[in-house]
């Protein structure tokens, strides 16, 4: 059976985490996260790791969340039942990331879907390929996000044009509102990235998880962190609206049914 991720080190006090379900566009399944999480916190106690770099193997960084495996089963960071028990922990995953000592780096390539942007979004540092395809489709149909990064980190105007349209962004655009720090051309992508984590590498941790911390504190003071987490009932209350149900009890009949009156 092939691993889930795998770590391999490309620079000296730089670690590659590889996403590895190409066959399955790099689908976060329950255990896929998990294992994403264990080693994540496995670099943070490893004195010879000073940043990681979280990327997909195969021809995209990821599709999202698997939708075709039991993502509740056993996950990997504990929600009280109820209204809500999805996205909450989905959002104590991605902020458990966040909370690391250490710098974790997004290296987006070919398209990022749904749940692979709030993997993205949770990372310190994002880069993206120019030509990289960054979306949350199922805004259109089904809920919102299930981690609410969009308005606390893009903004009033850009988040809802985002959310209200569903629409696909390219990785410049993604880096000129501030989805990513930068974009490159695709052949460059990898090259650029280890170059900016080799530049970290060569700071000290304790004095780069400072930093970290102190650029979340100030995220959280300003009331981002209770903003995000403020969402998650509304993506729960998603899951009651007429059209909502109409589309999980139908998907394709309502997909087609969208498509011939959007026409």
């Amino acid at each position: 059976m092939a691993e889930l991720i795998v770590v391999e080190t490309p620079a000296e006090g730089v670690r590659y985490v590889t996403l590895n379900r190409p066959e399955k566009k790099n689908a976060l399944s329950t255990p896929l996260r998990a294992e994403l999480f264990s080693v994540l916190q496995d670099h943070d106690g490893d004195d010879d790791v000073r940043v990681s770099i979280v990327r997909g193997a195969g021809d995209c960084f990821s599709s999202g969340y698997d939708l075709s495996s039991p993502l509740m089963d056993d996950v990997p960071i504990y929600s009280a039942p109820g209204d809500g028990a999805w996205t909450r922990q989905a959002s104590d995953g991605w902020f458990s990331i966040w909370d690391l000592a250490k710098p974790v780096i997004a290296e987006v390539h070919g398209y990022a879907m749904a749940g692979a942007t709030e993997l993205a979004s949770a990372c310190d540092l994002v880069y993206v390929a120019d030509d990289a395809q960054i979306s949350y489709p199922v805004v259109r149909v089904a809920s919102p996000p299930d981690w609410q990064y969009h308005q606390p980190l893009l903004g009033l105007r850009q988040s809802m044009e985002l959310l209200l349209t569903g629409d696909a962004i390219d990785g410049r655009e993604a880096a000129r509102i501030g989805w990513a720090n930068r974009s490159f051309p695709a052949d460059a992508l990898a090259s650029s990235v280890l170059a900016v984590a080799v530049r970290i590498a060569g700071v000290a941790s304790d004095l780069t998880q400072i930093k970290k911390r102190m650029v979340h504190r100030q995220f959280d003071v300003a009331g981002g962190r209770s903003a995000i987490r403020a969402g998650q009932e509304f993506q729960a209350l998603a899951g009651y609206q007429e059209s909502v149900q109409a589309f999980r009890a139908d998907p394709l009949g309502f997909m087609k049914r969208t498509v011939a009156e959007d026409s």
